[in-house]
């Protein structure tokens, strides 16, 4: 059996019109291929997660989607415009369509829960403050924070802060969501009101989402289908459940966490008997 990763099959086939469409990415960063000529598709309306071992290029994945780096070839097309191609103004604009769930959640540690969560809603709109309030207790209530507003950052912990920062990616209604590692420091609790959240947002507003993770039994749980990144390309994708039973080298490795396989545990490095001087 091969162990070269391969490109979705026709049974995984896009749905039309899909929210994101990518196709020939490129990129190479520090010398290391990160994408080699990678096309997939993100649909509208769902929840897609994006596994993979660490330094495959999720995250850089996502950079090329806000258009915050581009790639070496390829194009990134988002809601119908190709992101490499926007001028400035043209990429802002549809960054104020996106919001983002930082992975340290990034909240600003000199503003209030509230405030943060205000802080996208003062930056780009001019509302009554009337208004402002009631969206960002409308958030907060959404994720179970409202009793928080008035705490400052260094008063929560690390599931209050991700909380936080999740009521601040939603105040403005995105029609995409960019989760980057989402369920980190979360408690059981808390971590099934955010599952049942991110399904609530797509099934109740059409809202996309891109989950960047590796809690396979939460992806389970929320994600309708998975893109598997190893090797530069898509090793697998499908529904979770058809993933996690998947006999292939990458799926076996990466959701079993075996050692052996065709991602390699040491980073490429000389020989290790002659680096000291054994040899």
């Amino acid at each position: 059996m091969s162990t070269e990763p391969q490109a979705p099959t026709a049974g995984n086939a896009p749905t039309p019109d899909p929210l994101i469409r990518i196709r020939g990415l490129s990129t190479v960063l520090n010398g290391k291929i990160i994408f080699d000529k990678v096309d997939l598709d993100i649909p509208r309306g769902k929840i897609t997660a994006v596994m993979g071992p660490s330094g495959t290029g999720k995250t850089t994945l996502m950079r090329h989607i806000t258009g915050q780096l581009a790639p070496d070839a390829g194009e990134v097309w988002v809601d119908g415009k190709n992101v490499v191609k926007l001028d400035r103004a043209q990429l802002f604009a549809l960054r104020e369509k996106i919001g983002y769930l930082f992975q340290n959640s990034a909240l600003l540690t000199d503003y209030s829960v509230f405030e943060n969560v205000a802080f996208p809603l003062r930056q780009h709109l001019d509302l009554p403050e009337v208004l402002v309030r009631n969206l960002v207790l409308t958030k907060l209530q959404a994720v179970g924070l409202r009793g928080a507003a008035e705490l400052m950052p260094h008063e929560l912990s690390g599931g209050m802060m991700r909380r936080v920062a999740l009521a601040r990616a939603i105040v403005r209604d995105p029609m995409l969501i960019i989760y980057d590692e989402p369920f980190v420091g979360l408690d059981p609790i808390a971590l099934n009101q955010i599952l049942k959240l991110i399904r609530t947002l797509n099934d109740t507003l059409g809202v996309t989402s891109i989950l960047v993770a590796h809690e396979l039994a939460a992806i389970r749980q929320v994600a309708d289908s998975i893109f598997l990144i190893a090797g530069g390309k898509i090793a697998e994708h499908g529904a979770p459940d058809e993933l996690a039973k998947g006999e292939t080298p990458w799926t076996k490795q990466f959701f079993t966490g075996a050692v052996d396989g065709p991602v390699p545990f040491q980073y490429p490095a000389p020989d290790y008997a002659a680096q000291l001087g054994l040899a």
